[in-house]
């Protein structure tokens, strides 16, 4: 594993610094810290309403009734201080991504894409060679469902993780705790960044109370130095008010395992709308966990993920 001493590089130094720069909140932030520490979400779903002439994909339902759109996302982000959001496209939008790219050209320099691919469809390969020269795109997002694990057992999915490591395509991913699986992906292909969702916990592990198993997956993968993290979600996996204590022995071990440089944070908001507001989910790192340094916020707010992303 790298130290966490030793991560740090000239490229991610000149990385931060552009993201500095490209950073004009539309209002002011509210509080001082913040004010001086980069912070990104690392995943945002978005979308626009079901109509017509724009379908959502049938049978597809979205996380809250009504549309999340860049109307209602700007306000929430500039409110709490955070500079920048990886959009994530929801299921129901298939893999279009128009909408998210709206956003990166309403607010240059806030937004950044990890677009969709069909990971059974082999033809998709070439698409990864200029992947990253669509607007805003800054990567690959797969959902792999129960009922799609046999994809990264059998030969199905064999075709992706070498087309992605040659295009330095960066792969956010999630499995119905299926983690440990990228074990062997991470090995073959050590240039192939990969970030596990969520803690690497899905909404069907959860549901099947597994989520220290889940987390224990990840943990595991820690001693890949491709591998990072995302600590996203954590309103959806307590049971307990705000700062949501039960999680935090959770969010420690893959701190301990990973290190800050390949943690990142991040809300996915919509999965759990009632839960918090979006502050809360903002000032639970930087303000409730006791364990982190002031630099180790600064890394898993937002230096990590616009390192290991590669965003400029």
């Amino acid at each position: 594993m790298l130290s966490r001493r030793h991560f740090l590089t000239g490229a991610a130094s000149a990385s931060l610094t552009l993201a500095k720069a490209a950073f004009k909140p539309s209002i002011a932030q509210p509080a001082t810290t913040q004010a001086r520490r980069l912070i990104v979400d690392s995943q945002i779903h978005m979308w626009p309403p079901n109509r017509p002439d724009r379908p959502w994909v049938a049978g597809a339902q979205p996380q809250i009734p009504e549309p999340f759109t860049i109307e209602r996302v700007v306000p929430l982000i500039d409110e709490a201080g955070v500079a920048r959001v990886v959009i994530v496209p929801p299921t129901l939008e298939g893999e279009r991504i128009d909408y998210a790219q709206e956003a990166v050209r309403r607010y240059p320099g806030r937004f950044g894409i990890m677009a969709r691919i069909a990971l059974e469809k082999p033809d998709r390969a070439a698409q990864l060679t200029t992947w990253r020269q669509q607007q805003g795109v800054l990567g690959v997002r797969l959902n792999i469902t129960a009922e799609q694990a046999h994809w990264l057992t059998d030969d199905t999915a064999d075709w992706f993780w070498p087309a992605a490591e040659k295009a330095q395509i960066p792969i956010m991913f999630l499995t119905a705790g299926q983690t440990a699986e990228f074990g062997r992906i991470a090995e073959r292909h050590p240039q192939l960044t990969l970030i596990i969702d969520h803690m690497g916990v899905s909404s069907a592990t959860l549901r099947a109370g597994k989520l220290p198993e889940a987390v224990a997956q990840s943990a595991a993968l820690a001693k890949y130095p491709n591998v990072s993290v995302k600590l996203s979600s954590v309103p959806l996996f307590s049971s307990e008010p705000y700062p949501w204590r039960d999680v935090t022995p959770h969010i420690r071990r893959l701190y301990d395992a990973f290190g800050p440089r390949r943690c990142h944070w991040g809300t996915d908001v919509t999965n759990s709308y009632a839960k918090a507001t979006y502050r809360q989910r903002v000032t639970h790192f930087t303000e409730e966990l006791a364990f982190l340094s002031e630099e180790d916020k600064d890394w898993i707010m937002g230096k990590s993920i616009i390192e290991r992303l590669r965003w400029s």
